[in-house]
């Protein structure tokens, strides 16, 4: 039972006027310890733990505190019961998806570590995360919306645009970052966040295609500009879910992820069709072909640019670029011999072993070297051009894309369970000398 301002409640004893004698909830050293473990918990949701990784946070946290207590977790709501199973006391905490903010989630792990290891009380650990909790973003508005700008026009070379689908790219992106700043101070605004930014990016790309005799591929321009919106690491992370059997979450994730999409899909047809009514027919161009260098300097760039928008530490941009660079790398050596999936797995069975070792040696939660690692090797591209060729009746190809992604989330979901089997993180080990200890079967 929790009271108003979210803390566990501790009764007295006594009798009530019926003569029922009551006892205390919890003690106050257990009190101080769940309400711990449950800011934690919170916390940690947050700022963008899945389902599983959660759980197995809050359950090593839980017997390292002497708690007996089980958890549950979706995407928008975390169940925790303590105590044995005739007396326990349950508490639902409502939560909302937020952005993912590895600086926090650092900051978190640092927190959970000194709890663990008896350096700092829970009560201390308490005010810890409130605090954390209060910090003010680590990167300014400007800087953040810059970041939008830089990533789009990298990862739109990485997808084969030539300069002028660059630039136009980058343009767009920094359409996205104002209209992500504008829908933060609005009330519901981000609900509708994807929507506008679509349908903006498309609009502008769309009438600066109609410009004189530019040469431009939309298709190419909008995908950079929107780029930042794609869902696609939540459909990995939806994926891995449904196969470490977090059923619940999985699929409420994937349902979002598909959400995400339509919204990015319908705003982009919207904002095409707007624009050609305003200019007439646009017509669109492949794009030409840069040197291979800028390759290279768009992989270079592109991990910084996210570490801005995940809100990294600047200790941490050498990991951040480290596990792009060395995923990507991995892709496109397996590549050479096995189909894109297949490579995609490999990226991220390197990508996860990475992240992993990071955990394990204390660095940090492994989110921190994975996430970016991640981001050039989800399908979020993949996805969006399934659903723009179903837009345009292009019912084949759609359908194609569709299982392609679909595909390539299961292969990186693979990959990932298969780095949590050779190097489990700090979490999945305790959570599998937990089990063990109590005659259950061990879990990577």
């Amino acid at each position: 039972m929790t009271g108003a301002d979210g803390e566990p409640v501790v009764r007295p004893g006594g009798e009530d006027v019926m003569g029922v004698t009551h006892t205390p909830v919890y003690s106050v050293e257990e009190a101080a310890a769940v309400g711990f473990v449950l800011r934690l918990g919170r916390a940690l949701h947050g700022y963008g733990f899945s389902a599983d990784a959660l759980e197995h946070a809050l359950q090593g946290m839980a017997d390292r505190l002497g708690l007996e207590a089980q958890f549950f977790t979706t995407p928008t709501s975390i169940f925790a019961a303590f105590g044995p199973p005739e007396q326990q006391h349950t508490h639902l905490i409502r939560v909302f998806p937020g952005d993912v903010d590895l600086g926090k989630l650092a900051r978190l792990d640092a927190v959970s570590r000194d709890v663990e290891q008896g350096r700092v009380g829970v009560v201390e650990g308490s005010a810890r995360i409130d605090a954390i909790i209060a910090l003010p973003p680590l990167s300014r508005p400007v800087v953040r919306v810059l970041a939008y700008g830089v990533a789009s026009a990298a990862v739109c070379r990485i997808l084969g645009g030539g300069l002028n689908e660059l630039v136009v790219a980058g343009l767009a992106g920094l359409l996205t970052g104002v209209i992500s700043l504008a829908s933060r101070r609005l009330p519901h605004g981000t609900h509708v966040f994807e929507l506008v930014a679509a349908f903006a990016v498309s609009l502008l790309v769309t009438c600066i295609a109609s410009i004189g005799d530019l040469r431009l591929s939309v298709p190419t321009a909008t995908l950079g500009g929107v780029i930042a919106l794609l869902p696609g690491l939540t459909v990995t992370v939806a994926m891995t879910e449904l196969a470490r059997r977090h059923l619940a979450a999985g699929t409420a994730r994937l349902s979002g992820a598909f959400l995400v999409f339509i919204a990015i899909a319908f705003g982009v047809a919207v904002g095409g069709e707007v624009a050609q009514a305003l200019v007439g027919d646009v017509r669109s161009s492949a794009p030409r072909r840069l040197p291979e260098w800028t390759l290279t300097l768009a992989l270079g760039i592109a991990p910084l640019a996210f570490g801005v928008l995940l809100r990294a530490r600047l200790r941490d941009f050498p990991w951040l670029w480290l596990s792009s660079t060395v995923g990507y790398s991995a892709v496109r050596l397996a590549a050479l011999s096995f189909g894109p999936a297949m490579a995609a797995s490999v990226g991220a069975l390197v990508v996860g072993v990475l992240a992993n070792l990071y955990d394990r040696r204390g660095f940090g939660p492994a989110a921190v070297a994975l996430v970016p690692g991640v981001l050039l090797l989800v399908p979020g591209s993949i996805g969006y051009r399934s659903l723009t060729s179903l837009l345009d009746q292009n019912v084949i190809v759609g359908v194609t894309a569709g299982f392609t992604m679909i595909l390539t989330a299961v292969a990186i979901a693979a990959g990932f369970l298969v780095s949590s089997v050779l190097v489990p993180t700090r979490n999945n080990s305790q959570f599998k000398i937990h089990n063990e200890a109590r005659g259950g079967p061990g879990q990577a």
